[in-house]
């Protein structure tokens, strides 16, 4: 039988001691890994410093992230390059319009650029040339192309892509994966006044006459881009009864006796989980009140249910924030897979429009949040 060695109590001792410095050593490499790893930590604040309207957020095949959006009083667009979302940096104008060849005169609004068959598409609103009726708003969708997100774009057509016979802006596209490519837009409110209980409700203020509303629809369109296949469907309208729970936020531009329009515009349209999400903006788009809500459907065209939870993004003024006019987002995915939004809005004191960046979350069931706005440090995820 074979006896059982003794302990040596020194020899004990040293193995302990030895095992105690070895862990404090692992701890504390561990410890300086984990603060060289928060070094590294990308970070970023609200408002970002790009004085942007209508943001929008192309993830390039470059691996840097591009932002273009509508500036004042420019015949064109610019953009900013990035590639952390932290640092942006002006690359100067991409596309330059109102020129002897274009179809546009003025107004450049809300481009939209997309990578498709290894072409760069940047799809915008402007002012249409061709105006016999003299109308005071004639804004139609237009593209340009160009080899490199940097442009310079060039138009693709001397005309709009299709002409609706009224004015229509802000221009989102979605490439379905059967190949189709789906065109959404806004009607402006413009010569399209609408009876609702709440235009009723205001003329019996002595406010306004009549309410003018825009609403958002979506058409197929060509898969070169040259004009639309069908006819437009409405999938978004602001609600006709007073006691539509979507009627007190998305009304409030008239309910506070701000301007006798009801807008429905800034649409992006995204796919989550075989769900249809389009997110839209309400309310007047140089006011306090601008605000995001979204709906959903199992179509692209249709029909779309707006969320319980609307309005998902909004003015924090009454919550001791100094954020407003919040809206015309879009939604795109980072590097490591988080869902974001980008928006403009608008801080305390400051009539310009500024960009903001906010995480998107699915929660079970569906529902979309927005973690947002925030004026507080955050970490690039």
């Amino acid at each position: 039988m074979l006896t059982p060695m003794k302990k040596n109590p020194r020899t004990h001792f040293r193995f302990t001691c030895l095992f105690v410095v070895a862990c404090a050593a692992l701890l504390a490499s561990c410890d300086v890994a984990q603060k060289a790893n928060n070094q590294n930590e990308v970070t970023f604040k609200n408002p970002l410093p790009v004085a942007f309207g209508d943001p929008f957020i192309l993830r390039a095949s470059d691996g840097k992230y591009y932002m273009y959006g509508t500036t004042e009083k420019e015949k064109g667009f610019r953009a900013c390059v990035s590639d952390d979302l932290a640092h942006w940096q002006d690359i100067g104008r991409v596309y330059q319009g109102a020129r002897a060849d274009s179809w546009n005169l003025k107004n450049f609004w809300a481009p939209e650029v997309y990578e498709h068959n290894g072409k760069y598409y940047m799809f915008f609103s402007a002012d249409w040339k061709v105006n016999p009726n003299n109308e005071g708003e004639n804004f139609r969708i237009g593209v340009a192309v160009a080899d490199s997100p940097r442009g310079p774009f060039k138009d693709l057509m001397n005309r709009p892509i299709f002409d609706p016979s009224y004015p229509i802006i802000d221009a989102d596209v979605y490439f379905a994966d059967d190949g189709r490519v789906y065109l959404y837009y806004s009607r402006c409110c413009y010569k399209n006044p609408v009876k609702s209980e709440v235009a009723d409700w205001a003329k019996k203020q002595g406010w306004f006459d009549e309410v003018e509303e825009s609403w958002v629809y979506g058409v197929e369109m060509k898969p070169d881009f040259s004009g639309v296949i069908g006819e437009p469907v409405l999938l978004l309208r602001p609600p006709v009864k007073m006691d539509d729970p979507q009627a007190g936020w998305e009304s409030r531009s008239v309910t506070s006796r701000e301007v006798n329009r009801r807008w429905t515009e800034g649409s992006n349209i995204f796919k989550k989980n075989g769900v249809y999400y389009i997110m839209y903006s309400a309310n007047f788009f140089g006011g306090k009140n601008y605000a995001v809500g979204y709906a959903t459907s199992d179509n692209p065209l249709g029909p779309f249910k707006k969320a319980a939870n609307n309005p998902v993004l909004q003015k924090n003024t009454d919550k001791g924030g100094d954020v407003t006019g919040t809206g015309h987002n879009m939604v795109f995915t980072s590097k490591a897979g988080a869902l974001y939004t980008v928006y403009h809005g608008r801080t305390a004191g400051s009539d310009k429009r500024v960009v903001f960046i906010d995480r998107v979350r699915i929660l079970p069931g569906g529902k979309l949040v927005v973690d947002g706005p925030t004026t507080t440090e955050q970490a690039v995820e």
